[in-house]
């Protein structure tokens, strides 16, 4: 038997004005904005709320929207989408390509900001079915993690209704049909850290004069490999990646220092600690063994919390779309390595659910090589791609599944 919150989703989306939403979709891909930068995609989903009837607030937490829709009495539900681009020239070759130089829409966050416009307008059209509230969300910055705590910190939950649940999603690869849900873990924690590596500067003819803190920095980043391997227990999931190391000017100068930045993946606080002190301790080792004049700096940067869901909300949303959308589309794929800034939102206390979306296009998912999925994954464009260009078809049904979550979560109507 069909749910009511089913029924009435496919009800108050079969006839999405799905042109519209596709034509708003082309032009945030092509304007694409950095963190805190979100001006005009800001300025664009505050026109849709206002133009469906929310009580619209713009600037919340520097770039953030919020949206009220106030419905009788019923539990206050928090829909989320992050509006932020990334430093990444596109390659898509898409005809909505970026138009600004060095900068994407590669993780589909204008996908997400389409669906939330979406999901307004038909919620708001449909408010004789529901009785509650909804506050829907443009959160800035998700890309550099401060966005949702900026938010919090500007009142979010004090200037307005406040939430009873949240609920957001996110695009992924793989064919597009799936609806993953994970109740439980799903995303891990991340940490940035940063590490300077002090030697002693001169000319590349006479390196016995220096201490090269380029060799040092490569000693580092090959024994940081160990790290994982040989200290995290296999049951234990973790991810160390060095993703920028720098230093020296010229072909002929030895450095005085040089820099290493590195992320951690960890679903364990425990993990995280232990990762961190042994960054220190490698670091601190090599420039030991290298004679450095100083001992490293390293510093602890830019974090992510795990996304854990709230399982009995995470069931009853995925329940839902498992009915809106079929047999055999929701599935549990485990938690996963990437990070979210979302569950800051919750403020330690707001139960949530978080699941995916997939869409990658059907032309690219058949030729990807590989007959399992898992290994068609590892070859379709990933979010922070160049080539990463979710499928338009995907519209219409991240409309849906944010409309039928809300209304599983809603008080319905006689």
């Amino acid at each position: 038997m069909t749910s009511s919150a089913a029924r009435t989703a496919l009800d108050l989306t079969a006839d999405l004005p799905v042109p519209a939403l596709e034509d708003l979709y082309r032009d945030l891909h092509r304007h694409p904005e950095l963190s805190l930068r979100e001006h005009r995609t800001a300025a664009a989903l505050a026109g849709r709320l206002r133009g469906a009837g929310y009580e619209t607030t713009e600037g919340v937490g520097g770039t953030g929207v919020v949206g009220v829709l106030r419905n009788g009495d019923g539990p206050t539900v928090l829909l989320r989408a992050d509006m932020d681009a990334l430093p990444v020239a596109e390659e898509t070759g898409l005809p909505y390509a970026s138009e600004t130089d060095g900068v994407m829409h590669a993780c589909g966050h204008d996908l997400h900001v389409t669906w939330l416009a979406g999901a307004a307008q038909a919620l708001a059209a449909g408010r004789d079915t529901w009785s509650g509230t909804l506050v829907l969300v443009g959160q800035p910055a998700e890309e550099t993690g401060g966005g949702a705590a900026r938010m919090v910190a500007d009142g979010l939950h004090e200037r307005f209704p406040p939430a009873d649940v949240l609920l957001a999603q996110h695009v992924v690869p793989g064919p597009v049909g799936l609806y993953p849900h994970s109740p439980g873990l799903l995303m891990s924690a991340s940490t940035d850290l940063d590490i300077v590596v002090h030697g002693r500067g001169g000319h590349g003819s006479r390196p016995e004069t220096t201490v090269d803190p380029v060799v040092t920095a490569a000693y580092i980043v090959t024994r940081l490999q160990t790290v994982v391997s040989r200290e995290i227990a296999a049951r234990e999931s973790a991810v160390l990646t060095v993703g920028r190391i720098e230093a020296g000017t010229r072909h002929n100068i030895i450095p005085s220092e040089a820099r290493i930045a590195l992320n951690l993946r960890t679903q364990s606080p425990d993990v995280r600690e232990r990762m961190i002190a042994a960054v220190r301790r490698v670091a601190g080792g090599e420039c030991a063994a290298a004679g450095c004049p100083a001992e490293p700096t390293v510093t602890v940067g830019d974090d992510f919390p795990v996304t854990v869901n709230d399982a009995s909300t995470d069931r009853r949303i995925a329940a839902v779309h498992g009915e809106v959308f079929g047999a055999g589309t929701v599935l549990d794929p485990g938690p996963a390595m990437a990070s979210e800034d979302f569950p800051r939102l919750a403020a330690g206390r707001i139960p949530y659910s978080y699941w995916f979306v997939t869409g990658t296009p059907a032309d690219v998912w058949n030729a990807a090589p590989g007959g399992d999925l898992m290994t068609r994954l590892a070859s379709v464009p990933s979010n922070h791609s160049p080539h990463f260009a979710p499928d338009l078809s995907t519209v219409a049904p991240g409309v849906r599944t944010l409309v039928s979550g809300a209304l599983a979560s809603l008080s319905a109507e006689d």
